[in-house]
């Protein structure tokens, strides 16, 4: 185990010297695990996007038949710039335990302990397949992973469980939220601010759909499932970004903001969605049009994250409770690619080394001691695919 730590790290290494943000290329890093898989004589299989800039990659060790595990990861990782680090992100710095990199535990660790447990794999006599496929563009709204889960279907053999390596503190995630991401743009009519009459302010009119935003929200709270596992138990809106305008004296012609809605399972995102839209259109869009017929509010969702529900994962939490021996399970608020996994059928759970309190941040790190833990979990995965 000691000396498939050392692979790992060196792996390790070389995934974060990639420099993978989200929505840019990542063939690099795609062609460098590619290029470890047949070395070790697995055949890959890759799926792209639209452009053919960003890949998905998919293989599996053991024999070809159903019912066996998916191992899930992101190449992508979230900018380095403008944090404050002691050293370059993109190299790999080991101090005190602790592995530092971006991407070192979200989720290039997860990834690095799954290449280097092939050859461990490989030795094993399996009775089904362990899957390993990793995602582009997660971090920007899961993107890669409906691609990743469409194309898996039609490359046979198909797993039935699916374990998302997600930074969990190695704790069994059973459950967590979706997201939708939006963006709102509202066109009014520049005019001098000294006739507000003769204008129609964009920047008022999206202040206004805003304040809608967070009186739904408000209602979303007070209105909380009381047996939901969620903290907090409601579904949550927020408005992250808003720009608009020209200058103080100058009436807003455009507005656009970004906001976000994180429903909790038991809520219909969409039904919220369309709510959100009537009010625009119906309430704020006629007054608008009064003054300037081709004002318009346009909303588009710019990303859908499918929540993870909790009661299809009941055979991905027992098989790994077999092997940690861990009697509980959790969900979380954050959202992850398992929901793609899920929605397809597939038992999922989240489950990974480090923690994501140290995710996306500045010196962002791993420590060691959590990817020989994870290394023994996937050992004893495979163990158990034997039986």
């Amino acid at each position: 185990m000691k000396n498939r730590t050392q692979t790992a790290i060196k792996i390790l290494g070389e995934l974060v010297s990639f420099k993978t943000l989200s929505g840019q290329s990542n063939l690099e890093i795609i062609s460098y695990v590619e290029g470890h898989l047949r070395d070790e004589g697995i055949p890959a299989h890759l799926s792209y996007d639209e452009t053919g800039k960003r890949a998905n990659i998919h293989a599996y060790i053991g024999p070809s038949v159903d019912g066996g595990v998916v191992l899930n990861g992101h190449t992508d990782v979230v900018p380095a710039e403008g944090q404050a680090w002691s050293s370059d992100p993109f190299i790999l710095r080991e101090d005190q335990g602790r592995l530092f990199g971006r991407g070192a535990v979200d989720m290039k660790g997860f990834l690095a302990c799954m290449l280097a447990s092939i050859p461990a794999w490989k030795a094993k006599p399996l009775k089904v397949p362990i899957h390993i496929s990793m995602c582009y563009d997660e971090e920007i709204g899961g993107f890669g992973a409906p691609v990743l889960v469409a194309d898996m279907e039609q490359t046979p053999p198909r797993p039935a469980i699916a374990i998302v390596g997600e930074p969990t503190n190695m704790k069994i995630i059973t459950g967590h939220k979706g997201g939708f991401e939006m963006r709102t743009t509202v066109s009014g009519f520049e005019a001098h601010a000294s006739d507000p009459r003769k204008g129609v302010s964009a920047i008022s009119t999206a202040v206004k759909f805003i304040s809608y935003l967070d009186k739904v929200a408000a209602n979303l709270a007070q209105n909380a499932h009381a047996d939901s596992a969620f903290d907090p138990p409601y579904t949550t809106i927020n408005t992250g970004t808003i720009h608009g305008g020209t200058a103080r004296n100058t009436i807003a012609g455009t507005c656009v903001f970004d906001w976000e809605l994180r429903p909790i399972p038991e809520d219909n995102g969409d039904a919220l969605i369309e709510k959100i839209q009537a009010y625009a259109e119906l309430e704020l869009l006629p007054a608008m049009q009064e003054v300037y017929p081709n004002a318009k509010i346009e909303t588009e969702m710019q990303a859908r994250v499918p929540a993870l529900d909790q009661t299809t994962a009941q055979a991905a939490s027992t098989l790994l409770r077999e092997i940690t021996n861990l009697n509980s399970t959790n969900v979380v608020a954050f959202a992850t690619d398992a929901g793609h996994f899920c929605n397809a059928g597939i038992s999922t759970a989240v489950f990974g080394p480090g923690s994501i309190e140290q995710a996306h941040k500045p010196d962002e790190f791993i420590e060691i001691s959590e990817i020989e833990a994870c290394l023994g979990l996937l050992d004893q995965l495979g163990d158990r695919l034997c039986q």
